[in-house]
């Protein structure tokens, strides 16, 4: 069973990729005269380019002072055993060499089983490798074939509801498409308000963290939380006052975003109302965890879509019934 919800969740998270890039793919098609093949190539070329862009700028950074604390290592361990430097005054101020001391033969034990540790970690980052490459051929098959799948689904319905399922079909798409652009867009309003606030406040590597804030941002829910927890670890290695003003910013900024931006946004790229995003998110959550709560607003504005629909079908007909 859970191998199977395994491949549900493949199809459903890819089927989500392809609704959102599907009005570009239909842009392509009919308006610049492409072959839907070429059309979806080209989208899911750039797709993937913005992606591995957006990666290089997150990782580079960090594998530049990576490699620049490596070279500074031994120069930092000879100042912290004569007790100098910063990381020499916190050993001395917490007694870590004494702690270290009395823990030495759990620390070496953990250090042990680090290997299989590691050996897990790295099962774990190929299982995510393949689900990647999984939904994205997913997502491609389903842009390709998007058309056809609708069509030959559309053919089996009664002939008189055909239209309707076609109208309705597209306004739900487009609740989707704006779902994903609302998202997008409340993530980048974060990514460029961290940056502007760490720049001012003088916390160091500001592009990484604020690449990260806007990154981790498209998760609902927690992902303003994820993504102030580095800012703000840099922030108090930087300086106590800075990381207390940063954990005030991002408490501040969270309540914002969550009770005006969220909402707002969401309201108006989704068309739906307010109260139905918290209840829709909730209930996604709480029903099928992070992956309900990424699908949960584009649901929500669907089954809103439809609702209307039918509610404006009863009032038509009883209106020609008077």
């Amino acid at each position: 069973m859970t191998r199977l919800w395994k491949v549900v969740t493949y199809l459903l998270v890819a089927l989500f990729f392809a609704v959102v890039l599907t009005p570009a793919v239909d842009l392509l098609q009919y308006r610049m005269k492409m072959r839907r093949g070429i059309a979806t190539l080209l989208v899911c070329l750039v797709a993937f380019v913005s992606l591995a862009g957006l990666s290089y700028a997150f990782a580079r950074p960090l594998i530049d002072q990576g490699q620049k604390f490596a070279d500074n290592l031994p120069e930092l361990i000879d100042d912290a055993k004569n007790g100098e430097g910063t990381l020499g005054e916190y050993i001395d101020k917490y007694d870590l060499d004494k702690k270290y001391e009395e823990n030495r033969a759990t620390i070496e034990k953990q250090l042990g089983t680090a290997g299989g540790r590691g050996i897990s970690v790295i099962s774990s980052v190929f299982s995510g490798l393949v689900a990647a490459i999984t939904i994205f051929v997913l997502t491609v098959l389903f842009l390709l074939g998007g058309p056809d799948l609708s069509e030959a689904i559309v053919k089996v319905l009664p002939e008189q509801h055909r239209d309707r399922i076609r109208r309705v079909s597209v306004d739900a798409a487009r609740s989707i498409s704006g779902y994903m652009f609302g998202n997008v867009v409340i993530s980048i309003i974060a990514g460029i308000s961290a940056y502007l606030f760490l720049r001012i406040a003088g916390v160091p590597y500001p592009e990484v963290l604020a690449l990260w804030v806007a990154f981790a941002d498209l998760i609902p829910l927690v992902g303003a939380t994820l993504g102030a927890i580095p800012a703000i670890a840099v922030a108090f290695l930087h300086s106590t006052p800075a990381g207390i003003a940063t954990i005030a910013f991002f408490i501040i900024y969270q309540q914002f975003e969550n009770n005006v931006l969220q909402v707002t946004v969401m309201s108006r790229t989704v068309n739906v109302n307010p109260l139905g995003v918290m209840i829709s998110v909730l209930i996604g959550v709480e029903v099928f965890g992070l992956l309900g709560a990424l699908l949960a607003i584009p649901v929500a504005g669907m089954i809103q879509v439809v609702a209307k629909d039918v509610w404006n079908e009863r009032e038509t007909r009883l209106s020609s019934e008077n």
